[in-house]
């Protein structure tokens, strides 16, 4: 179990790295005045979503399940993994509107600020901070 959860935090620190960088990178496209710039950072954030942070949802979502696989009934009566597993279903539906944006700006279609991307850019560490203070600190 302790192999599981290892492997479990390592996926998630990765995915959080390309939570974290994939729309740092929107607010950086979203303020590049020329062509080249832009098209590189169209393929930036392809290989960023694509290689690195979707795999690592899929594996912190595959041993996070593999973890509560030793005890449901255990676990899921928890009210803070319960907690836990909303905020992460909510970075899931955040991690595939990144995609979605990556393909509004793969298509030139962009019509928000660098500013709109900055605050976007502040809810996964929201996000991160109540992650783990509940796996922590198990509050409830």
């Amino acid at each position: 179990m302790l192999w599981v959860k290892a492997f479990h935090i390592i996926a998630m620190v990765c995915w959080f790295a390309g939570l974290f960088y994939l729309p740092r990178l929107f607010v950086y496209h979203a303020a590049c005045p020329d062509q080249p710039g832009r098209e590189r950072f169209k393929i930036m954030e392809r290989k960023l979503y694509r290689g690195i942070t979707t795999p690592s949802m899929v594996a912190t979502l595959v041993f996070g399940f593999w973890l509560i696989s030793f005890n449901p009934a255990g676990y899921l009566s928890q009210g803070w993994l319960q907690a836990k597993l909303v905020l992460v279903a909510t970075l899931v539906v955040y991690h595939f509107y990144c995609g979605h944006l990556v393909k509004v700006f793969k298509t030139d279609q962009n019509r928000r600020s660098h500013v709109f991307y900055r605050w976007f850019n502040e809810m996964p560490v929201l996000a991160l901070v109540a992650v783990v203070i509940l796996a922590s600190v198990k509050p409830f």
